[in-house]
């Protein structure tokens, strides 16, 4: 039900940002002649293509990952190992399975750019080339997320990975078409790294128009033939090491065989089977909430999301600080350029913060855990709360950072105290909505893969949507 749903809003939405592009753009002003129609169709294009790429994106690498980490986290993916199905078979299989969704919605959105085509100023070939590179990059992001998820043992750290991965092979490839780096590298301009690389740039010249005086080339992909070529090559590497590690990777290297026990050790378990040797580790009054703090409920390599993390930040801060130096030298207030950098570190935090409370549920369910829970004598509201602050613990460095960076913009005097201090109560009530809409999606949703897509989908609606 939901597969038919998600296509059919989707390209209902697509129509209605239609209509309200035309209230907006055009209103009750007079339209003249087929020129003013034009115009239109080619604005309008400029919005629709980024959006649709920023959909495909990251729902592609995040839908896979959980589709892979669903099947580690039910024990699954260990029948299919057993099974004669070859490693290639399993992975594409797999790859294919997670990025149908994405690809019936960028489909299904095709007859809508085809009718603004009936407006004029956007032609077919414009339309084509949105299209592949929208399916280049959702292919080249799926990817990735299969690979990181038959990689990572947790669904967290799936989902976590993919997204930081994402937001590096983004923000960096737009660094570098910005001349951060110089204006070339290894005798290529910056420019053209950034346009065969960078998904944004490429659906940017995407939709724009080809000017083809014999027409020879009007339906080729022209300008944004090396980034599709560059994203299948992307795909063909990341799926050829999947497929080369997918049976070392899994069973998890945490589930080692027991060794073979000698007659003296024998001797000495038979002789000890009623004590309790081990120091005994206390437990809280909230088992819950000890559990999500003080083991390892999210995994054992946490901390190469954290430094990921980390490396993120450093970029964000690093671009904000070089572009705020360049916009203040032109005589133009850097604040335009601090808010760029801004948005990108608190939407990534916001989305890692998400995925970690819809995680701390469906894992537990998947696993069969949350059914002993049930039964105990633990209270909802332990429960609940005990999910949502280990959620914000586990998360902390996704909290904690962007305020540090609130505070070194205030220190350096590029926001008043009035402005830092609406700062931090729209970014507490934003973090307190992405953890409660987490945890509410979790529990809602007996599937994984539908949780986790509601909830990150409605983060990424209020992005960009709204």
């Amino acid at each position: 039900m939901w597969f038919y749903a998600a296509r059919t809003l989707f390209a209902t939405a697509f129509f209605g940002l239609v209509l309200t592009s035309w209230q907006l753009l055009v209103g009750s002003q007079r339209v003249e002649n087929l020129g003013d129609l034009a115009w239109f169709g080619a604005a309008v294009t400029q919005i629709l293509a980024p959006l649709q790429l920023a959909v495909a994106l990251p729902f592609s690498a995040l839908l896979v990952a959980s589709a892979v980490a669903l099947e580690k986290d039910r024990k699954t993916l260990e029948l299919l190992l057993m099974t004669n199905l070859t490693n290639a078979e399993l992975v594409l299989g797999k790859l294919a399975a997670g990025m149908l969704s994405v690809v019936m919605v960028v489909v299904a959105a095709l007859p809508v750019l085809m009718l603004v085509t009936m407006l004029g100023g956007v032609s077919i070939s414009q339309v084509l080339r949105i299209e592949a590179v929208t399916l280049a990059g959702a292919l080249a992001a799926g990817s990735l997320g299969s690979t990181v998820a038959l990689w990572r043992e947790k669904t967290f750290q799936a989902v976590a990975m993919s997204a930081l991965v994402l937001v590096l092979w983004l923000v960096g490839w737009e660094l570098v078409g910005s001349e951060a780096f110089g204006a070339e590298l290894l005798g290529v301009p910056a420019q053209a790294w950034s346009a065969t690389l960078s998904p944004w740039q490429a659906i940017k010249l995407a939709a724009q128009p080809v000017f083809d005086a014999t027409g020879s080339g009007a339906y080729s992909l022209g300008l944004v033939g090396p980034f599709v070529l560059a994203a299948i090559a992307i795909s063909v590497v990341l799926n050829g090491i999947a497929i080369a590690r997918v049976r070392i990777w899994n069973p998890s290297r945490e589930a080692q065989p027991p060794a073979e026990e000698s007659a003296d050790d024998v001797a000495v378990a038979r002789r000890d089977v009623h004590s309790a040797g081990g120091k005994v580790r206390p437990v809280w009054d909230n088992p819950v909430l000890w559990r999500e703090i003080r083991t390892r409920a999210y995994g054992k390599k946490v901390l190469v999301i954290r430094l990921f993390y980390w490396v993120v930040f450093a970029i964000c801060v690093w671009a904000l600080v070089t572009t705020a130096r360049a916009t203040a030298a032109d005589g133009r207030p850097a604040q335009n350029s601090a808010a760029q950098a801004i948005v990108a570190l608190v939407s990534v935090s916001l989305i890692l913060l998400n995925a970690a409370a819809v995680t701390s549920l469906t894992t537990e369910r998947d696993s069969g855990a949350l059914d002993l829970l049930l039964v105990t004598d633990l209270s909802p509201k332990e429960i609940v709360f005990g999910k949502l602050v280990g959620a914000f613990y586990n998360a902390k460095e996704m909290v904690l950072l962007p305020v540090a960076l609130f505070v070194g913009l205030w220190y350096a005097r590029w926001l008043s105290t009035e402005q830092l201090v609406f700062l931090f109560g729209g970014w507490a009530t934003l973090n307190a909505f992405a953890a409660t809409l987490g945890l509410h999606a979790g529990i809602t949703y007996a599937n994984s893969r539908s949780a986790l897509a509601v909830s990150i989908g409605t983060l990424l609606f209020l992005f960009l949507g709204v």
